[in-house]
């Protein structure tokens, strides 16, 4: 048993070490094919990014703005403590805001043209407003059935709500996150076919060497085994290149976003690429490199037997 292990670890090393001189040796093509698969991995990861902060902007701009209800301007507010109370009781508010008429009229005063024509009223006609958080993942169509409750709520003049452009932004989403991963399984798809590709030519280009090899007694698995370790090499040389592509372009967007994040008081928070992600990209192309290399010379040794 220790002989096998030893002579399964000496034939291991053996297929490594020639398939590094190998690619060694013809570097060029190998850092064009580390190339190409390194960018076709690198697409569904930028897309990963883009889409996971259109979502972070879609909370900045007002995906989960507060739910506005206006009372009638008769309602007291007594009436308003009591009608807030309440909604906070229900299971889908995380938090409700009372506005008195004196805040929204100092809200007003502080904007451009309108503290001229405040001056001019005699009284404070805007009602008490209650700003209703819905609780955070509530689904678009919950939040329309609040919106439907607090509009048939006695005493309420008018409800106003961005559940229109949350339902918007929501199938937005949904359509960006089915398009990565159907471009995710066509670029996984296509650096099989790189690697698959690379394998098969260079099996033809040596096809009298594989000859004599198989004539004197070696068997299928040891003429394989190089191609096998040259497909994980250029998938996991391929998943390093693409990671570091995807935390370049991070790199690059990161002052503009800083930027744009301090436009808005720093409400406006940017995610990159998870750490666990990066990681586990080059173990993934390097599976699919094996798999590739695989495939493709069972099927040209078989043809060449």
């Amino acid at each position: 048993m220790p002989g096998s292990l030893s002579n399964w670890i000496a034939r291991h090393a053996h297929a490594l070490v020639s398939t590094t001189g190998h690619l060694g040796r013809h570097g060029f093509a190998t850092v064009l094919t580390v190339a190409v698969m390194g960018l076709a991995l690198a697409l569904p990861l930028t897309f990963w990014l883009l889409l996971g902060n259109v979502q972070k902007l879609g909370d900045a701009f007002g995906q989960h703005q507060a739910i506005s209800v206006f009372l009638q301007p008769s309602q007291s507010p007594s009436v308003a403590q009591l009608m807030a109370t309440k909604l906070r009781e229900r299971p889908d508010v995380a938090e409700v805001a009372l506005k008195t008429p004196q805040q929204g009229m100092d809200e007003l005063a502080k904007m451009q043209g309108f503290s001229g024509a405040l001056h001019a009223l005699d009284d404070n006609p805007l009602p008490y407003v209650l700003e209703v958080q819905p609780k955070d993942g509530l689904g678009a169509d919950a939040v329309s059935a609040m919106v439907t409750d607090l509009r048939g709520l006695q005493g309420v003049d008018m409800v106003q709500d961005s559940g229109s452009w949350r339902q918007r932004l929501d199938a937005l989403l949904a359509v960006g996150t089915r398009v990565v991963l159907i471009l995710a399984a066509m670029l996984a798809l296509a650096v099989l076919l790189v690697v698959g590709n690379t394998v098969r030519v260079d099996i033809a280009s040596r096809a009298e060497e594989i000859g004599v090899l198989m004539l004197l007694g070696a068997s299928r698995a040891f003429v394989r085994r190089p191609y096998l370790y040259a497909g994980i090499w250029y998938g996991l040389f391929s998943g390093v290149l693409a990671v570091l592509l995807a935390v370049t372009i991070e790199l690059v967007l990161a002052r503009p976003v800083a930027e744009l994040s301090r436009a808005y008081d720093g409400t406006l928070q940017v995610a990159g690429l998870s750490l666990w992600l990066l990681l586990c990209v080059p173990f993934v192309a390097a599976a699919l490199g094996w798999l590739g290399a695989r495939l493709v010379s069972a099927w040209q040794l078989r043809r060449a037997v």
